[in-house]
């Protein structure tokens, strides 16, 4: 094999070497923008809907009779909203998707639950006390195996969001080294034949290593650029919107907590200890809304909203110790009306209003951290745009001027 075939080989492995690098990098990012991130999101909003739903069919059977057209719309919209987002997902997750049995558990689980609710909710109608025990036994297939496949199946998501993220943002190692490799035969190949034969420059060598040169900077400005772009797609729109989808989360498990509690009428103290085990998580010392702040301070308009969603909780959980006083001292009424209103009176200073204000705010937050995300992620999946095909065309020139030039050299002296 000729010195110039060998050059040429060479350069074409580089550019074989680099396009499939960065076609993998580029699908590395395309799913993060397409797939992971919306999934990631999807999870989470199938388990707020979920939680919801299990609040709202408390919220409807504490009004004792009376349930409001609002409230049962709102019940009814989270479970449509649930199935929509489970078989939308079930449709975009592959067999191999690390979710699909959360899915597939959950979409079977739905309509039971749902079965059990709608017992509880005719048996509350016509008085029979029965209706409370279908209602706590129906919560417990949610709070329990239903809420914990969907929280598995957000981590599974997330992490294959972090995974999507690390594959998209890694520098093409291999293929740097390799065109570097080359480049070092080009220039060490233009010294030999200086030596023996006195030219200065070999018109073709020094244009194979100058499409060397300019596909390694090209390769390493795109996918530094890229690399940038997706880092703070990450930092101020992917991570700051997970820590906000689980204070949401944790809102609702405390909302759920409180309505259920009212509903066991005294039979558990489990309400109540997971009442205090949530709060604590969402607004305590080190709790979501605290990261949350912490997370988004390069923000003003997601920081504002997550102070004043801080605000609402600390409402929230005055509320909430008035409402827990008048039910231990045995007035329940009051505890109800502090809790959901009374039918026909003003619900404006109820734990549900202020958990309401909270969860608007959050979600104002979660928006604006969904579209920097978005704005990010596809910069920097455009920062590659043409990448890996210019860098292979490169490769090939460098091959071909590799080739012509040595190829021309040895003529001259045969």
């Amino acid at each position: 094999m000729s010195f110039g075939t060998g050059l040429a080989l060479l350069a074409l492995l580089f550019g074989v070497l680099t396009y499939v690098q960065v076609v993998q990098r580029t699908d590395a990012a395309s799913s993060v923008v397409e797939h992971s991130q919306p999934l990631s999101d999807d999870a989470a909003q199938i388990f707020r809907t979920l939680a919801d739903a299990d609040t709202t069919a408390a919220t409807g059977f504490l009004q004792a009779g009376n349930e409001t057209a609002a409230v049962r719309d709102e019940y009814n919209n989270d479970i449509q909203t649930a199935s929509t987002l489970l078989a939308q997902a079930a449709a975009s997750a592959s067999v191999s998707d690390p979710g699909q049995h959360q899915i597939q558990q959950l979409t079977a689980q739905l309509p039971t639950y749902t079965d059990y609710v709608g017992v509880a909710g005719a048996n509350d109608r016509v008085g029979y006390p029965l209706g409370g025990a279908y209602l706590q036994y129906a919560s417990a297939q949610m709070q329990g195996p239903m809420l914990a496949e969907a929280k598995t199946l957000y981590t599974a998501e997330t992490n294959r969001l972090h995974q999507d993220y690390s594959n998209a943002r890694s520098l093409p190692w291999a293929a740097l080294g390799l065109g570097l490799i080359a480049l070092i035969a080009l220039v060490r190949m233009q010294i030999q034949l200086f030596r023996s034969t006195n030219r200065v420059a070999n018109a073709g060598l020094v244009l194979s290593s100058l499409a060397v040169v300019l596909a390694l900077g090209w390769l390493v400005t795109a996918q530094n650029l890229a690399a940038s772009a997706l880092g703070q797609s990450s930092t101020r729109g992917s991570e700051p919107l997970q820590v906000l989808n689980e204070a949401q989360i944790e809102a609702l498990q405390c909302r759920g907590a409180e309505n259920l509690n009212l509903v066991a009428r005294g039979s558990t103290t489990d309400y109540s200890t997971a009442w205090d085990s949530d709060s604590k998580q969402l607004a305590g010392s080190g709790g979501f809304l605290t990261v949350a702040q912490s997370m988004t301070g390069a923000d003003a308009t997601a920081q504002q909203a997550v102070r004043a969603a801080e605000s609402d909780f600390t409402t929230w959980d005055s509320r909430h110790d008035a409402a827990t006083a008048a039910n231990n001292s045995g007035d329940y009424d009051t505890a109800v009306a502090d809790t959901i209103g009374t039918p026909g009176g003003s619900s404006t200073q109820t734990t549900n209003a202020a958990f309401t204000q909270l969860d608007d705010n959050l979600n104002t937050a979660i928006a604006h951290e969904r579209d920097n995300f978005n704005q990010l992620a596809a910069q920097g999946r455009g920062d590659t745009t043409g990448l890996a095909a210019g860098t292979l065309t490169l490769a090939v020139m460098a091959a071909f001027a590799a080739l012509w030039g040595v190829n021309r050299r040895a003529a001259e002296y045969r």
